[in-house]
């Protein structure tokens, strides 16, 4: 038995203390699981977030389209815990930021709470069912995900993290707090205040509700308190009004956040402390000019992200978060829509910090099934969907990332003559519980969410996959605000090229060529969403389907095995999309620098392909440069082939639109192309704005793999026990040279104060197990992750070894 004593200094200067250790698991459904004197001296014992589908093993048994992992089945936690005798009389609460899913939890055999959804945060009391303070408690949690629950890899678990909270018996009432600025102006900002107090004594309490603003430096900028008396066990609204002078105001360029704290007193003592993030900022939606921040318009440069973190996958880390925002940010994204489903409290709070901007989704579906999909939240929207929104947005409604809500994606409801009743009534809600945004939907079904009434239902009308349509739309509906919530849908393989380059034969190969020409039918390239945009500027921007490649949906490949619409599994071992601008580990795919090359003003410049063609000697191979710079030159072997300029040397790429197939190609203007005779030795781009080199780039050809070299991205980490170095591992010559194609087994060594927790390679066809000490390059690449030991400070020694390569190793420390 794993015992947890939790103490009272654990709370000393706060409420809330995390409730992620000394956990106990096991598969399978124990019939007795849920009663106290259960034996679970043989489970497994780990601390969350757990995910257990991300050990695997892969098994062509289970659905690619859920990444051909054990998404499924029954599992159980227990925690044995005891609380100190300063919480007797106290109100105790759990919290679950999320569970995957079909959540039931038992305290000390008592069955308290079950929750259907596993995308959302829940709070539970367990104040009644505990044992006197020094007594053992014991937390049994039964998870149920069912198979065919979802059309990308969800995760099973504990997956993300839990909470513990004592609070007095009164005390603010979690998630009920929302602080709005409805007057900005430069002098001032009014913030409306309103909160709940749960008061569950017997009698009634007089208390203080003392409510400041502080600065990001602690500086309180002002401050307001008011008398109250709560009845007897009741729950009391409290609304106040407070004012910043001269307020800073939060923007992408500079994300300043105050913090609203409130403390109610009682007996001339200090109860219950609450704090809610507070950025003051203006937005503004219109729809002829698009979308406004602080009085400026701003591009939408949104990315698609799906809540797993590949190799970890769908386990919460605030590092492996951060990285992939910091990642986006490069690229020039200044928005995720967290498609499809709430996305996890680090997720926002992350892009609070760093200046995202956040369309935060609600729903893949309503109340009819997709295609594929049987056990999906179709099954629990009529009982759950009021509940789940409403909690959602509670949760989310004071983050300043946020700047507008989805209530749902694709619904097969766009078809059906009704279906614009549940649209308005989902909408209703995101207003009731928060008035200051306003409500998109992700709408695919063209004409019918028009004919249908869909459309004019929406505050936001978000059109997915209808570039080529914005101008017919726009003309028919000048008053509409429109986004492009999900465009573009590319998919290419890292270091992979084929030749010619829209070559597409998913026989030959389970890789796509990575020219960034290959869509699925829906779809189209990248450059026709920027031509489109640029002729519709009312158009507030877009959000490219995905940022990163995800696991799960194979697209394209995958398809139907022996017709059977749940398995994905004809082209096994394809087990990953290939839609990201970057791949499964966060290696760039050349379409990141496409949208860097709009994206972006930092001088840049790419050049592609590698240049290890030995095959090709004398044949002619096409060579792509991005930028945004004004021209570029291109060297091969020290001979200019020529100056090509942006936007006037265009280049004819194919294009996929099953929707007007009369547009076979489109003449580019946003890329490059030079036809050269291959030799090798190197190429080399120079790229000029006003005549002046302002970047360049140069890929030489590699000889033989000789050695491993290793780049860690963080070499001093926290010993917190989960935070986390991304080492990246590449296969080069003696000269340092990337070998293109080189695919060496690797072995990993860690010694010292951390641990590796996944290994990956961004290769979407194997079933390479993500937690090993090994993997095979894939493209001349793979990548390892290494979690410090908790509390174990010192230096992390990491060696990476392969046959016939010099071996390498780097020190980390942490602290």
């Amino acid at each position: 038995m794993l015992l947890s004593i939790i103490s009272a200094s654990s709370w000393a200067n706060d409420d809330r203390v995390s409730f992620n250790s000394g956990w106990l698991f096991s598969k399978g459904d124990h019939i007795d699981a849920a009663k106290s004197e259960f034996e679970d001296s043989r489970w497994r014992k780990l601390d969350l977030p757990h995910d257990w589908a991300i050990e695997g093993p892969f098994d062509k048994a289970y659905s690619a389209r859920n990444g051909g992992l054990p998404v499924f089945g029954t599992a159980w936690y227990r925690k044995h815990f005891t609380l100190p005798k300063s919480t007797l009389g106290k109100s105790v609460s759990i919290t679950f930021d999320g569970a995957m899913s079909n959540t039931e939890v038992f305290v000390n055999g008592n069955k308290v709470i079950s929750r259907p959804f596993g995308y959302i945060a829940f709070e539970f009391d367990i104040t009644p069912y505990l044992n006197s303070p020094g007594d053992e408690n014991v937390i049994s949690v039964k998870l149920s995900p069912e198979n065919y629950s979802a059309r990308w890899y969800s995760g099973a678990g504990i997956y993300r993290n839990t909470w513990l909270e004592i609070n007095d018996k009164v005390h603010i009432k979690q998630w009920e707090t929302f602080v709005s600025t409805p007057t900005i102006t430069k002098d001032k900002a009014i913030v409306d205040y309103k909160t709940t107090v749960i008061n569950t004594e017997k009698s009634s309490q007089p208390v203080v509700i003392k409510t400041s603003i502080k600065s990001a430096e602690g500086v309180v900028v002002d401050e307001v308190a008011q008398n109250t008396i709560l009845p007897a066990n009741s729950e009391h609204k409290i609304q106040q009004q407070l004012k910043i002078s001269q307020p800073r105001l939060w923007d992408t360029e500079d994300p300043y956040r105050y913090t609203v704290v409130t403390t109610v007193v009682k007996d001339g003592n200090a109860v219950d402390v609450n704090s809610v993030p507070l950025g003051v900022r203006k937005i503004e939606f219109k729809a002829d000019d698009g979308f406004w921040l602080n009085d400026r318009r701003v591009q939408i440069q949104g990315v698609c992200l799906h809540h797993d973190n590949g190799p970890l996958g769908a386990i919460v880390n605030t590092r492996a978060i951060e990285r992939k925002l910091e990642i986006m940010k490069e690229m020039g994204a200044n928005s995720v829509r967290t498609s499809h489903n709430p996305p996890s409290p680090e997720l926002v709070e992350l892009a609070d910090k760093m200046g995202i901007l956040l369309q935060v989704e609600a729903f893949d579906m309503w109340e009819i099934e997709k295609p594929a999909v049987v056990n999906g939240y179709n099954k629990d929207f009529e009982q759950w969907h009021d509940r789940d929104l409403r909690d959602m947005i509670k949760q989310y409604r004071n983050n300043p990332s946020v700047i507008m809500w989805s209530i749902g994606n694709e619904v097969m409801e766009q078809r059906k003559d009704d279906g614009w009743k549940v649209a308005k009534n989902l909408q209703r809600i995101a207003h009731d519980e928060d008035p200051t945004r306003l409500v998109t939907n992700g709408l695919s079904m063209y004409p019918d969410f028009i004919d249908k009434g869909m459309a004019q239902e929406m505050d936001i009308v978000g059109l997915n996959y209808k570039a080529y349509k914005y101008q017919e739309i726009k003309q028919a509906h000048p008053d509409w605000i429109i986004v492009g919530t999900e465009t573009s849908s590319v998919v290419s393989t890292r270091g992979v090229y084929h030749f010619p380059i829209e070559k597409y034969n998913k026989h030959e190969s389970k890789y796509v060529t990575s020219f960034d020409v290959i869509t699925p039918p829906w779809a189209y390239i990248p450059d026709l969403e920027f031509e489109n945009l640029k002729n519709n500027p009312s158009v507030m921007g877009e959000y490219i389907w995905t940022g990163f490649d995800y696991i799960g949906e194979p697209t394209p490949y995958g398809g139907r095995d022996h017709g059977n619409k749940f398995y994905w599994n004809q082209d096994w071992p394809a087990r990953s999309s290939s839609f990201g601008a970057v791949d499964l580990v966060g290696f760039k795919k050349d379409r990141f620098y496409l949208y860097q090359s709009q994206w972006t003003d930092k001088p840049m410049v790419h050049v592609l392909p590698h240049w290890n063609w030995s095959e090709k000697v004398g044949e002619t191979i096409p060579v792509f440069a991005y930028t945004n710079a004004e021209e570029v030159e291109l060297f091969v072997n020290g001979q200019s082939q020529g100056r090509k300029r942006k936007g006037e040397d265009k280049v004819r790429l194919p294009v996929s639109l099953r929707y007007d197939k009369s547009v076979k190609y489109f003449d580019s203007p946003y890329r490059l192309r030079w036809d050269v005779e291959y030799q090798p030795g190197e190429i080399k781009v120079v790229a000029y704005t006003n005549n002046k080199v302002v970047s360049a780039k140069t890929i030489k050809t590699a000889n033989k793999a000789a050695q491993i070299a290793l780049s860690p991205d963080r070499k001093v980490l926290s010993a917190d026990g989960y935070d986390l170095s991304y080492i990246t591992v590449e296969i080069t010559d003696t000269d340092g040279n990337l070998v293109p194609d080189a695919d060496n087994k690797i072995n990993f060594k860690v010694e010292g104060a951390g641990e590796i927790i996944a290994v990956g390679n961004g290769d979407s066809a194997t079933t390479a197990p993500f937690q090993a000490d090994y993997r095979h390059a894939f493209y001349g690449k793979a990548m390892l992750i290494v979690k410090s030991n908790k509390g174990m400070a010192g230096e992390i020694k990491v060696t990476a070894s392969a046959e016939k390569l010099i071996s390498s190793s780097v020190v980390l420390v942490s602290q």
